[in-house]
């Protein structure tokens, strides 16, 4: 998925699912991304600080943090460099409200090709969600 020369891709992933997350590691290692793996969002968090991935790969219904409320409050920190996101559920209701967010998601469970193109898509997106003040509230949308 790389080209000779390019970059390599980097990408988060977040899941407290250790047979997810070493399939995950797996497919997209094969496929040329260096991968960062978290067991949940805290440490997930502690990771981006300093750095930001090209991509995030986020379990939406993980313990302490779920991802949806990881994602938000990683958006709403202006010093923040944004990272496009694919959430990742079993959830038919929790992929509606992470599609609300603006992020790509992928139904649990799925196959390696559904993976890699999700993954493309979310690469290829000129578009980041980016935070906008309105008013005294703060909402969060696509460019």
């Amino acid at each position: 998925m790389s080209d000779s020369g390019a970059r390599l891709k980097n990408i988060l992933v977040i899941d407290d699912d250790q047979v997810i997350r070493e399939l995950l590691q797996v497919h997209l290692g094969n496929a040329g991304f260096t991968v960062a793996m978290a067991d949940d969002a805290i440490i997930a968090r502690r990771m981006l600080v300093g750095c930001t991935p090209d991509l995030l790969v986020v379990d939406i219904d993980m313990p302490e943090l779920n991802g949806l409320d990881f994602v938000s409050a990683i958006y709403a920190d202006p010093y923040a460099r944004h990272a496009p996101v694919l959430f990742i559920t079993a959830s038919e209701d929790l992929a509606q409200k992470a599609e609300a967010l603006g992020g790509d998601c992928l139904r649990k469970p799925f196959y390696r090709q559904d993976l890699l193109e999700a993954v493309g898509r979310g690469l290829d997106r000129s578009s980041k969600l980016l935070l906008q003040p309105t008013g005294d509230r703060t909402s969060i949308h696509s460019t």
